[in-house]
């Protein structure tokens, strides 16, 4: 596939990273540096200039695309680009990212012709939701319409061996309607054969039905529920993006805000939300507040040095759960090793959500984990197939795991038994570098 796209920065390079050696890249950029770069780091073509210019976008080659995408931080250049590239390249598929969720609605009621839009705000919102929804999860999705969830679990290093920690897999009592498909331990990625065992401080992914990801919180967090009393520290778009979601489902949302006049537009907005103005990194305010009694802290401030202050005072106050969205990449890793209980960027979520675009027209969605160290993918396999009637445990291994079968609309959790049919979509999980491998073989 050709993919031509507009922006180097974080999405852009996460983009190439998810998607190198599968397709030829060209991209635009105004930053001398950050073209070299890439051209350095992937050998891709690129074009220094601006996105929005028909110019550049001629003389780069839009017209051979297959794939357009503009993920630049800048919304408006973003959509004239896509909407430039449908009048230059008709038949080239277009994504433009945006952070105003008012052009998502555009978008949504066909005032835009542009084939996806993603807003970063709304995708990390939507992440912050399931996480909080599922005790002890670091990420989570879900596939098949709600019918299958992906959740990577921190087992805690405190927790006691019991009925599945500890326990050989083959003789645990893991929850009906499930699978393991990844154990990462110090790093490393351990297949879960019947051998291997669960243990402390262990990080795993499993695939199953709603009711058995339940079973598996009560496991891994030890029968702790968070009820919905969320603290929010930052107005901005993410911030006011996720209290809107948070408070579509129920959840009590506290918003911390430090500028006056957000606060009262923000109060304007979402009624239901008690809205503070101040900054959040007060100690008496959280006393007086009695914000260590929130059951989780959702930092979207807009520098990670502050964010990184502020969750760490609420964690000293008592909040027993706190989500960092945070701007810089290497924040990720610093947060979580500081103590905070997951961080998430917004540009790392979007670059997932454009990913898919560029896989085979039989995938209908992507997530990836570990900073794309892996990804589950949701194929549908292919008529001719020659794996189709065989049983799951005579299939090649690689490291690949079938978490789920999607047939005739309903999802199947899988056994070694178990046979593919015609017309199956399947769940799998796999390293990142065989993703492709994987769609030709499936």
């Amino acid at each position: 596939m050709k993919i031509f796209m507009v922006g180097a920065g974080q999405v852009g390079t996460t983009i190439l990273e998810a998607l190198r050696g599968e397709h030829e890249f060209r991209v635009v950029d105004r930053d001398h540096e950050r073209l070299a770069e890439l051209v350095q780091n992937y050998g891709v073509t690129t074009v220094e200039g601006d996105g929005t210019s028909r110019r550049v976008l001629e003389q780069g080659g839009v017209d051979e695309a297959n794939l357009f995408i503009s993920c630049t931080s800048h919304d408006e250049a973003n959509l004239i680009a896509c909407l430039l590239t449908r009048r230059l390249a008709p038949n080239a598929k277009t994504i433009a990212r945006v952070s105003n969720e008012e052009y998502l609605e555009v978008w949504r009621d066909r005032f835009l012709d542009v084939d996806f839009v993603v807003s970063s705000e709304l995708e990390a919102a939507l992440a912050v939701s399931r996480i909080i929804g599922i005790p002890a999860a670091r990420q989570t999705d879900v596939f098949a319409d709600g019918q299958v969830q992906m959740v990577e679990f921190e087992v805690p290093r405190e927790i006691a061996s019991g009925a599945v920690i500890g326990k050989r897999l083959r003789e645990s009592a893991v929850p009906y309607d499930s699978r393991v498909v990844s154990i990462i331990r110090a790093g490393k990625r351990i297949v879960p054969r019947g051998s291997e065992r669960i243990e402390a401080g262990d990080r795993i992914v499993v695939i199953g039905s709603p009711k058995a990801i339940n079973l598996w919180s009560s496991i891994v967090a030890g029968g702790e529920q968070r009820t919905g009393d969320v603290v929010v520290f930052g107005g901005g778009r993410t911030g006011v993006a996720i209290a809107r979601v948070l408070l579509s489902q129920g959840s009590r949302v506290r918003i911390i805000e430090a500028d006056a006049r957000r606060a009262d537009r923000i109060a304007e907005l979402l009624p239901r939300a008690r809205v503070l103005v101040a900054t959040g990194m007060n100690p008496d305010f959280l006393d007086r507040e009695q914000i260590g009694r929130a059951e989780v802290a959702v930092f979207a401030m807009r520098e990670d040095t502050k964010i990184h202050y502020a969750a760490t005072l609420a964690k000293l106050h008592g909040v027993p759960f706190t989500i960092a969205i945070v701007h810089d990449e290497v924040s990720i890793e610093v947060f979580e090793k500081s103590g905070i209980d997951v961080a998430l960027n917004p540009r790392l979520i979007t670059s997932e959500e454009i990913v898919r675009f560029a896989h085979d027209p039989r995938t209908r969605q992507v997530s990836m984990l570990e900073r794309d160290r892996f990804e589950i993918l949701d194929v549908t396999v292919r008529e001719d197939n020659e794996l189709i009637g065989k049983p799951l445990s005579e299939l090649p291994a690689k490291g690949t795991i079938i978490g789920a079968i999607i047939r005739n609309d309903r999802a199947i959790f899988p056994h070694g038994h178990d046979r593919i049919q015609r017309g199956d979509r399947v769940i799998v999980f796999t390293e990142s570098k065989h993703a492709g491998e994987l769609e030709r073989e499936l």
